[in-house]
């Protein structure tokens, strides 16, 4: 309806909407977030080396959406009751139309990182875009979830997790570590007041919130039972990040050298929070235990998380695959059999991660109301084949590219030594009409991807991405036996196992081999 005719029915404006540009959001993590790192408290994360272009690639994600080339596929309207667009996948879903739509956003931002950037602002969408549907799992705090469901639509705030204990005095009982794990310490009539670490809060240090919940152990202290968010410029909440592989890029590289870790490096933080006030109306969940304990599987989270993390892998193997088809072009094997059989099983990788996303999508599951999920079988069949893929993958690269990965010059700036340039273009070039620099380019690329510390962060990454690799084998059991998927199983062999017995069989259809059977007669 347009403005003029809503006034003209005695109605009021519709609530103006609109995403985040990518100069607003530039502007909105300068905080004064307090980050630790080589010993000194950064002043601001949008010029800090180790993050500047980080916020800077996802900056171009908002700018996107504002795009109209891209806006067909990257936005939709939102289902707040405001007149704004959103990304599509921090909406409820209610069909397979929807879920497909989702994919394709995902994909198309995706793109844009080259699929180097797991937890880019859809990705916590995950859980913001069920909000809405399963408001009702929060109980009291349900309207806190429909508060937040809105707000981070409209504006497609940027949230991130940190979800896992710190891996300390492990053999002690967990109720003994209350110093260290994320706990409330007060109730007070306007809040909480939450202290304790979390394992890791990767790219937390360029997010507006981050969202705090627990996983792996069983709660029973309602001090623990705590699911709730943190503004990012909250006093108290601290990052202190890993060795940062952007500043090393800058400082001992060039874009050339690092295109992938100078850009894309989601700095993996020791999330601290040292007497957090939590505002009521930030808590999601407190004092229940086994809601808190269910929040995994009850939220709706874990069949989204999969969703979006298996379509972002599909991205990064796209490109991944496209650099070892250039590989053996300049290394003058892409010819040769066992190349093509190897290149081809990266392929099938690829596809079966892609196919995963299309049964995901397709095959919805019906939730609450009319709203659905993607499907978690599928789901969970990524979860697990995506740490025994992603290494084969990079042991492939490794093996067939051999030392052409390592047979580089130290920098480009060799390349403006007029001593040594005519070696490098008389030495180094490539095969295939692959000129010194191209072939140098693309080799510090595939290194890049796989051999620096970025590219063995990010194998670490996909291996352990969704929990620790026994646990993603036993979820897909336990969920079998919770949907009762095994029981179906179980009840098809049991089936075949009724049709016969030591008698032979029971099948009326068929014969007895008493007339041939030497043991029958």
């Amino acid at each position: 309806m347009a403005a003029q005719s809503v006034q003209a029915h005695g109605l009021s404006e519709p609530r103006r909407t609109r995403p985040l540009t990518g100069a607003e959001y530039i502007e909105s993590i300068r905080d004064g977030r307090e980050i630790w790192l080589y010993g000194e408290r950064v002043k601001d994360v949008t010029t800090y080396p180790a993050f500047r272009n980080s916020v800077r690639m996802t900056a171009r994600l908002y700018d996107a959406l504002h795009d109209p080339d891209r806006q067909q596929v990257l936005t939709a309207p939102t289902d707040t009751g405001s007149d704004g667009f959103t990304h599509p996948f921090f909406r409820t879903p209610r069909s397979r139309e929807d879920l497909v739509t989702d994919r394709e956003a995902i994909a198309e931002w995706a793109r844009m990182t080259y699929g180097w950037m797991g937890r880019s602002p859809d990705y916590k969408a995950a859980f913001l875009g069920t909000l809405g549907a399963n408001s009702d799992f929060y109980g009291p705090f349900a309207d806190n979830a429909r508060r937040w469901y809105a707000e981070s639509q409209e504006k497609v705030l940027y949230w991130n997790h940190a979800i896992v204990h710190p891996p300390v005095d492990r053999h002690r009982d967990p109720d003994e570590v209350r110093d260290v794990y994320v706990h409330v310490e007060k109730e007070l009539d306007d809040g909480l007041v939450i202290s304790g670490a979390k394992v890791v809060a990767t790219g937390s240090a360029i997010t507006h919130f981050n969202f705090i919940a627990h996983y792996g152990l069983p709660i029973k202290d309602r001090k623990f039972a705590l699911v709730c968010t943190v503004p990012m410029g909250v006093p108290g909440m601290k990052l202190i990040g890993r060795h940062s592989y952007a500043m090393n890029a800058d400082v001992m590289g060039s874009p050339f050298d690092y295109p992938l870790s100078s850009r894309f490096d989601e700095n993996d933080t020791i999330f601290v929070l040292d007497k957090v006030k939590i505002p009521w109306e930030n808590v999601f969940i407190y004092g229940d235990a086994e809601r808190a304990s269910t929040f995994f599987p009850g939220s709706g989270f874990l069949h989204r998380f999969t969703f979006h993390g298996c379509t972002r892998l599909a991205v990064k193997l796209d490109f991944i695959a496209g650099l070892l088809m250039k590989g053996v072009e300049v290394t003058g094997t892409k010819d040769f059999r066992g190349i093509q059989t190897r290149v081809g099983e990266v392929l099938a990788w690829r596809n079966l991660f892609w196919g995963l996303t299309d049964a995901m999508a397709n095959h919805p599951v019906p939730w609450k109301g009319d709203a659905v999920l993607p499907h978690l079988d599928y789901g969970l069949a990524y979860r697990w084949f995506m740490t025994i893929g992603y290494p084969r993958i990079k042991e492939i690269i490794m093996q067939d590219l051999g030392s052409g990965l390592i047979y580089l010059n130290s920098n480009a700036k060799d390349f403006g030594a007029p001593e040594i340039r005519p070696y490098l273009d008389k030495y180094v070039r490539g095969s295939n009409g692959y000129d010194s620099v191209e072939r140098v380019k693309l080799m510090k690329l595939i290194w890049d991807s796989i051999g620096s510390e970025f590219g063995g962060r990010h194998e670490l990454y996909e291996r352990n991405y969704s929990g620790n690799h026994e646990q993603i084998r036993a979820d897909i059991l336990i969920t079998a036996q919770a949907t009762g998927t095994a029981d179906a199983m179980k009840g098809f062999a049991e089936q075949c196992m009724a049709e016969y017995d030591l008698d032979g069989w029971t099948a009326t259809d068929l014969i007895n081999p008493d007339d041939v059977s030497i043991h029958r007669s």
